[in-house]
């Protein structure tokens, strides 16, 4: 049989440190419920030390998944790692993921610790880790500008200290695909105790190479990728787990390695992260962008009308890329609704939920008439303006423009339980709704994103709004989705002032390794 790599996704803690992409616990639930449905070996599930809400998300990922490995990261100290434990303890299968620099850049002007502090701190902590659990992963950050013969020592010392997973991050992206190869070659001959450890890769994508840096770390004996669905990650991203697991399907006869991922989850799952975090799948991005089995050119369209395997070297259908299937309609009932969303994954805590996530559906298919998966998914990312806890919802609307007048915006909102009724002339109606909501909300916060996709082809498609705004430091996503756009924009503002307002969301934490 052919070795098996292990897919470590950090989409819930690494990914989710760009900025504008902070989750909920709920949407971290439905991701981590794809995650495992694509059978990921380890869901990197938050750092619990970083706030409460990101301590009660990933115990709720640990409750949650059972067939998948369920991870916290942790600095390289007893409180943190203290922490993970007991949010992850609960979890059927869980490893604690324990970092500490080990760059001289990072030691003097981060860490301000001499090398032999570090290597004492590492492995103090990771002994701290082995006393309630045996799966214990060390990262030393910023590894591939660390000097080697400080880097030996280290890993070695967390290796007789219990470590069982060695993890190698380029944390900023600055590696080449030779130089990483040549890293993890050297880490392993030099270091008399690396065969007791699984060996790890973390690569951003800052030059671009994140993909390439961890197939070549592949080739010299790493055996964990450590990645995110769609690259989502800080700055340019960390390496796409879409492309690695289809590079080694698909040139089995060169890497001669498997994985044990469902490939045709990874297009649901790809779609999912997006419509959470807001984050657009470019149309040329490889196996999961819409132009990926797209052919225009007519040489190319001829050839693979007369033989696939001219022009495509993998299926749509094994990534998940299926024709829109047609699932439910005005005339289909709760059981029918109910028995889709399971098959969605997506899952619903009271039977209260699921009447106003079917009343939604009936709303929708009173405005369109074919119901996609697609549909159904913005459905729940459209969350954010109708629910009993939120600060602000959204009643009702209208809105009037005309050629050669100002666009006006007439809201009935609910503000803290009381009704109010707002409106506003605007640049455009889009300008006039958010215009008017702002004269009741006074947010000041900073609109930095106003985005529009289509959930489904053809003019009765729902638009997906995303709505990203800043303030103090905060970044937060809105999503609304209505066959109006102006409507979906309206709860997609409102979904983000909530989130401004509630005080469960976190700040993203910019502390991870990367």
């Amino acid at each position: 049989m052919n070795e098996q790599i292990v897919i470590f996704d950090t989409t819930l803690r690494d990914g989710e440190q760009s900025p504008g992409a902070s989750m909920t616990r709920e949407e971290k639930l439905r991701i981590a419920r794809q995650l495992e449905r694509m059978r990921v070996d380890v869901i990197e599930a938050g750092f619990p030390a970083a706030s409460e809400g990101d301590f009660a998300a990933v115990r709720e990922v640990a409750r949650t998944v059972k067939e998948s490995t369920v991870c916290g990261l942790s600095r390289a100290n007893d409180r943190d790692i203290a922490r993970a434990v007991e949010a992850l303890r609960e979890a059927r299968s869980w490893r604690i993921h324990t970092f500490l620099a080990t760059s001289a850049l990072h030691m003097e002007k981060k860490l301000r610790m001499s090398p032999d502090q570090v290597l004492l701190q590492a492995c103090n902590a990771v002994r701290f880790a082995r006393q309630h659990t045996d799966d214990i992963e060390f990262s030393p950050e910023d590894a591939s500008r660390s000097d080697v013969d400080f880097l030996c020592r280290v890993i070695e010392g967390v290796i007789d200290a219990g470590a069982r997973t060695i993890n190698i991050p380029d944390t900023v992206g600055y590696a080449i695909p030779d130089q990483m190869a040549g890293l993890i070659r050297t880490l392993r001959t030099r270091i008399p105790n690396s065969d007791r450890a699984v060996w790890s890769v973390h690569c951003h994508n800052d030059l671009g190479l994140a993909v390439a840096n961890s197939l070549a770390a592949v080739m010299a004996g790493a055996r964990q990728i450590e990645c995110t669905i769609n690259g989502l990650g800080e700055r340019a991203g960390n390496t796409a787990l879409e492309e690695v697991v289809m590079a080694v399907k698909t040139r089995r006869d060169f890497f001669g390695l498997t994985t044990g991922i469902d490939t045709t989850q990874i297009v649901p799952a790809s779609k999912l992260v997006s419509s959470i975090t807001g984050f657009v799948v470019q149309p040329n991005k490889a196996v999961v962008g819409a132009n990926a089995f797209a052919h225009a050119s007519g040489i190319h369209q001829d050839g693979v009308l007369k033989s696939r395997e001219t022009y495509e070297i993998m299926r749509a259908e094994d990534v998940g890329w299926t024709t829109n299937k047609i699932v439910l309609g005005k005339l289909s009932g709760r059981n029918a609704f109910r028995q889709r969303l399971q098959e969605l994954g997506i899952a619903l805590d009271s039977e209260t939920e699921l009447n106003d996530a079917f009343n939604r559906f009936k709303e929708l298919a009173d405005k369109k008439a074919d119901i996609f998966d697609e549909d159904i998914h913005a459905l729940f990312a459209d969350s954010g303006a109708h629910g009993e806890g939120d600060h602000y919802r959204f009643i009702s609307m209208r809105q009037h423009s005309e050629t050669g007048e100002k666009p006006l915006a007439e809201l009935v909102l609910l503000c803290n339980g009381r009704e109010h009724h707002v409106k506003a002339e605007g640049s455009g109606p889009v300008d006039a709704t958010f215009k008017a909501i702002e004269s009741i909300a006074a947010s000041q916060a900073e609109l930095v994103l106003y985005s529009v996709n289509a959930v489904t082809s053809g003019t009765e498609s729902q638009g997906e709004v995303t709505v990203r705004l800043a303030k103090g430091g905060r970044v937060v996503n809105g999503v609304g989705a209505d066959t109006d756009i102006i409507v979906a924009s309206a709860h997609a503002y409102l979904s983000a002032l909530n989130k401004l307002h509630s005080t469960i969301e976190r700040v993203n934490p910019q502390t991870g390794t990367a």
